[in-house]
């Protein structure tokens, strides 16, 4: 592309770009194939209904806590290094959890793996950002954007295929494989240069997160149960796609994402906020009190996925746009520790609700909790922002 004057404008699709857009993709993919998974697997090694969502919980504290300290930890060391280390750690992990025999490994593991995969996110949204030229930043961030729920659309779905034909064990190996190759893939990523590293390993986050904070507690509390149940319920009633929910709820991001980011988002993104947490509520309203078993879950994840998807992007906007550019690490460490912990949260105490009164009461209860998050998001909506919005912002980033 040229210049007004004749010079050539860098390009965005380079290698490193497309690399780090595999990874991202990889990590969602991995981490979305293992949540259904691994509590399938917990109970054939004699797990309660309950108890196999401990895993997703053990996973999700890890992750969450992980959040606070990995994305000054990046700015620090470098997220280059960060994305190296880190999925070589996942490598060994993914090893050990293919011959593990017995239940209560897998729960002391799952909180270091959860660290691990914070690590990945925040590490992989800041390489991507220092490997985009300036001009070209919003529309590669959008691209980049799509490659979470592109994970969390094949994850479950490739997951669910796998484990009654390869097994859970050669399961992981193959996984384990797929990080090993992107191991070595990131060494091909440029270095960062020194003005890049800085920074401190923890900071703490300014009081005007709160309000985007609250919202994601939420969601999370509400989020928790769908990754590992949605697939349970789906076998519980014979349906022949057990990932339905799962697949439709990524489509249903990017759907939403791809839409918004052709249109546009006004002037003020988050003004949505509100009405996209109504449409969350509505899709989790659908997924309790909807008749039927396929056709529910395909239609709630496709509405609850358009949603959700912009719920959390929207958020996520509005911190960058609000946050001194100094104190953005610490900000969105509080971001993802609020959605990863209450996640976690959501897991447990829903799950301990299914377990003793049916998969539709624990979801009736989610999407009551999903309701609450409206009025907060108004709160949000109504504040302005004490910090002037740069010209230069992500349309679409997120998970």
């Amino acid at each position: 592309m040229l210049d007004g004057d004749g010079s050539k404008r860098p390009g965005f699709l380079t290698v490193p770009f497309l690399i780090v857009c595999s990874f991202y993709f990889l990590v969602f993919a991995a981490g979305y194939q293992l949540f259904p998974v691994v509590p399938l697997r917990l109970r054939d090694l004699g797990a309660s209904l309950a108890e196999s969502g401990r895993f997703q919980t053990a996973f999700m504290l890890g992750s969450g806590f992980g959040a606070l300290f990995t994305g000054p930890l990046g700015d620090r060391l470098g997220p280059r290094r960060v994305l190296r280390v880190a999925s070589l750690a996942v490598v060994g992990i993914l090893v050990v959890y293919a011959l593990l025999r017995v239940r209560w490994v897998f729960y002391l593991l799952a909180p270091v793996h959860g660290l691990l995969w914070s690590a990945l996110r925040t590490a992989s949204i800041s390489k991507v950002g220092g490997i985009l030229p300036l001009e070209h930043r919003a529309q590669g961030l959008s691209i980049f954007g799509l490659t979470g729920p592109g994970g969390v659309a094949v994850g479950p779905l490739v997951g669910l295929w796998l484990m009654p034909h390869l097994g859970f064990t050669w399961m992981m190996v193959l996984l384990a494989g797929v990080f090993a190759l992107l191991h070595s893939l990131i060494g091909v990523l440029p270095r960062e240069t020194p003005r890049e590293i800085a920074g401190t390993v923890f900071q703490w986050p300014d009081r005007s997160v709160w309000g985007p904070v609250a919202v994601m507690g939420l969601v999370g509390l509400s989020f928790g149960p769908m990754t590992p149940y949605s697939a349970q319920e789906a076998k519980a009633l014979g349906l022949a796609w057990p990932s339905a929910f799962l697949t439709c709820f990524a489509l249903g991001m990017m759907a939403m994402r791809g839409l918004l980011a052709l249109t546009g988002m006004g002037r003020r993104p988050v003004a949505l906020m509100p009405g996209m947490a109504a449409l969350t509520a509505v899709g989790y309203g659908m997924l309790a009190f909807l008749p039927g078993g396929l056709v529910r879950h395909l239609s709630a994840g496709l509405v609850y996925g358009a949603g959700y998807g912009m719920v959390h992007t929207l958020m996520l906007t509005h911190l960058l746009e609000t946050t001194a550019p100094q104190r953005r690490g610490s900000a969105a460490g509080a971001f993802f520790f609020a959605f990863d912990a209450a996640t976690a949260l959501g897991a447990l105490g829903l799950g301990w609700v299914m377990q003793h009164g049916g998969f539709r009461w624990g979801w009736a209860i989610g999407a009551g909790l999903m309701t609450l998050a409206i009025p907060v998001a108004q709160r949000v909506v109504g504040k302005r922002p004490a910090v002037t919005p740069e010209a230069e912002l992500p349309a679409i980033l997120g998970s």
